[in-house]
């Protein structure tokens, strides 16, 4: 699952608007011609119509929650994993509201997802927005993530991504480990704008790691790094037929270079480049040598080594790429366009031997989908 626009840490003034009734009118459309057992689209548009003039809003079926969920995942321009959008799991839980409550099913959303290693798609929904009462928002970018510890020199112990995240759940009582790491888990901190927010802190057993080695530098080993299996995506609005459900966790699977190229390598996160390229000896007194590329190989190596021998699921970028383009030609053959973002599908290293590479993408948003939460808390309106 790809990576997304961090959480804003500050105070969210929340508020909400009438349903998009056009939206909900195609999202309908699009359902009974997919599930036409479903019954005559006119008699469910007749219901939503009657519905939204009276609350401003209409609830979903549960088959609606479900086709929409794998629907918006189907949409999602930036992922590339997307053949395997109909084993989405789909997690109704639109009666919760309460921020304890929502992030106690977090932590089972993670078991569920984990399974062991075998990780699997799941999705859960939590309330929607309505006129007046807007839903509740998860502040962390994923389901779990590493703290930030800003030290006096400047430098950052841990994720410097997550800086302001840490700081926030500090202030609102968060105690870290007595001795602090890289690698220190964050509690999730869920808000709703009329009560007090909840920070819980993940259990162990919800959080499966892996401890990250290499099969030719056992070096690599003792340095201590690891990462976890599931990359649960928790600050993004899911958006159904005009519907938007600010809390609605979802994940899929690492691709190898997620973790390897980015969360490791990038120098806004762990940027340990220029530390291994001196452990493996190479020359990096300039760019001309390869050094960070020739590291880049090795650490992303590393990574699909230790999830395999873990025994947790993991893809890389080259399958991947492959698997993309295949879902591509299935959605073409289906009658159906597929959005993608070439600066997002385009694997982060090694691009130009991945079959994404080499072609264009249609561009058009479509939604159901995904998409950030701005700092008022507002969905951006797709037209």
């Amino acid at each position: 699952m790809a990576p997304v626009p961090s959480c804003p840490t500050e105070a969210i003034p929340l508020r909400t608007t009438t349903c998009d009734l056009a939206e909900a009118d195609d999202f309908i459309r699009l359902h009974r011609g997919e599930h036409p057992e479903e019954g005559p689209v006119e008699h469910r548009l007749a219901e939503v119509h009657a519905e939204v003039a009276a609350t401003g809003t209409y609830r979903h079926t549960a088959a609606e929650l479900v086709f929409g969920a794998r629907v918006a995942w189907r949409n999602s321009a930036r992922c590339i994993g997307r053949l395997y959008w109909r084993s989405l799991k789909v997690r109704d839980l639109r009666d919760l509201r309460d921020p304890k409550e929502i992030a106690d099913e977090c932590v089972e959303h993670l078991r569920l997802a984990t399974n062991g290693g075998k990780v699997r798609p799941v999705i859960t929904v939590f309330a929607p927005d309505e006129p007046g009462r807007p839903g509740p928002r998860i502040r962390n970018e994923q389901l779990i993530r590493y703290a930030g510890y800003p030290g006096r020199d400047g430098g950052v112990l841990g994720d410097r991504r997550n800086a302001e995240l840490t700081e926030r759940a500090i202030a609102l009582g968060w105690r870290p480990p007595a001795t602090r790491g890289p690698f220190d888990v964050l509690p999730l901190v869920v808000e709703r704008e009329d009560t007090e927010p909840a920070v819980v802190e993940l259990p162990r057993d919800a959080v499966l790691e892996v401890a990250i080695g290499h099969p030719e530098y056992p070096w690599l080993a003792r340095l201590g790094l690891r990462w976890h299996a599931v990359p649960a995506i928790s600050n993004m609005r899911l958006r159904i037929g005009g519907v938007d459900y600010p809390a609605a966790p979802f994940n899929g699977w690492y691709m190898g270079t997620e973790i390897g190229a980015r969360n490791f390598a990038d120098t806004d996160r762990y940027d340990l480049l220029p530390y291994l390229g001196k452990r493996m000896g190479l020359d990096t007194s300039k760019v001309q040598t390869l050094w960070r590329d020739r590291v880049l190989v090795e650490l992303n190596r590393a990574v699909l080594h230790s999830f395999e021998e873990a025994g947790v699921t993991i893809t890389d970028h080259h399958t991947e790429s492959e698997r993309f383009l295949t879902h591509i030609r299935k959605e073409e053959a289906a009658g159906r366009s597929c959005p993608a973002d070439w600066t997002w599908i385009v694997p982060p290293m090694s691009s130009g031997i991945t079959g994404v590479f080499h072609r264009y993408y249609d561009k058009e948003e479509l939604v159901p989908n995904f998409f950030p939460v701005d700092t008022r808390g507002v969905c951006p309106v797709i037209h």
